[in-house]
């Protein structure tokens, strides 16, 4: 065979980046829209319905609608902090904070919800901005301070209680988890609710406010950010602190969920929702939304109740989850960040 038969040969078409089109062409849709998430969650729930008795059942849905809720509360501040480009481990402390907070004030010391949960509250805005001045204004690492700040929170708890939560929550507080619970007459958890209007509005301040832009610019490019004349500092703060907050009313709805306090409570949260946020395939710096960790939520919700009913131990499905989040940063750390793209 000649030379020349052989450069005349055609080869195979591919892109600037050296793919096929076909899979270039489903690598862009997957950035713009989560395929991928949308076709494992419902592979996941019809796997369930073909295998086990009684996974179609509404008990079965609203337990994974609740636990995907409240995974996907703690969630949301974890995708705000994510996208503007930091991390946040001091979640489950907040957590914790909101749940004894509220059970003590209410049940040990007589308080009103409202004047209880305004407490929490405050105490997850002043960790916030403490998580966001630190790490912004001294440039230490945000793992590092909020780690600090979770042991912080934790030992202060145990120190206001003595090592042991001894109060209760108000029994109707407890209505907004339950499996059983009604909204407005029909049978839908509360918590799903809440979840879906929380969806909403963070959804459209990421996409439709100046706010949601600025965190964005900020996330890919902090000094591209401040010649856009967009206060990096003040947004980046303003993350952490709604990353706690939030993180506390998560605590008072799990207080109402289990009708007492619990200083560990927030534990099962640290991963689990940095789990969702990355599942969902919001990535570090910029790109992703919410909507993608509302996937990932349920997504790691039906796992969960899959490898339950599996009967595995938890050794077994803490190694299958982990695979799985190894197997989701695998695909999305193929690809550049934004920040690398403009």
């Amino acid at each position: 065979m000649s030379d020349t038969a052989l450069t005349d040969t055609p080869a195979a078409p591919e892109t600037a980046g050296g793919r096929p089109p076909l899979v270039a062409q489903l690598s862009d849709w997957q950035r713009r829209f989560p395929l991928l998430q949308i076709v494992a969650l419902v592979a996941l729930y019809g796997y369930g319905l073909a295998t086990i008795d009684g996974f179609g059942s509404h008990r079965v849905l609203y337990a994974i609608l609740i636990n995907a809720s409240l995974l996907g509360l703690a969630g949301a501040g974890q995708t705000i902090v994510v996208l503007v480009g930091g991390i946040d481990f001091s979640i489950a402390a907040f957590i914790s904070a909101g749940d004894v907070v509220i059970a003590e004030l209410c049940g040990t010391y007589h308080w009103s919800v409202p004047a209880a949960a305004a407490v929490a509250l405050a105490v997850g805005a002043a960790g916030g901005l403490v998580n966001g001045l630190l790490s912004f204004r001294f440039k230490v690492e945000p793992l590092i301070v909020t780690l600090g700040v979770s042991a912080l929170v934790s030992g202060l708890l145990l120190k206001w209680i003595n090592g042991a939560a001894t109060g209760v929550t108000p029994a109707w507080l407890g209505d907004l988890t339950a499996a059983n619970g009604t909204t407005f007459g029909l049978a839908v958890p509360p918590v799903v609710l809440i979840w879906a209007l929380v969806a909403l509005v963070i959804g459209l301040m990421l996409t439709r406010t100046r706010a949601g832009r600025h965190l964005y610019l900020t996330g890919v490019n902090q000094q591209a950010a401040k010649l856009s004349l967009v206060r990096v500092g003040r947004t980046w703060i303003c993350a952490y602190v709604a990353s706690a907050v939030l993180a506390v009313c998560v605590g008072i709805l799990l207080a109402g969920y289990s009708g007492s306090g619990n200083v560990t409570v927030g534990d099962p949260y640290l991963f689990q929702s940095l789990a969702a946020v990355i599942v969902g395939g919001t990535m570090f710096g910029g790109r992703g939304d919410y909507w993608r960790t509302v996937l990932g939520a349920l997504v790691l919700s039906v796992v969960a109740l899959l490898l339950s009913a599996a009967q595995l131990p938890s050794a077994e499905q803490q190694m299958i989850t982990g695979g799985l989040i190894l197997a989701v940063v695998g695909l999305y750390g193929r690809e550049r960040r934004l920040r690398d793209r403009i």
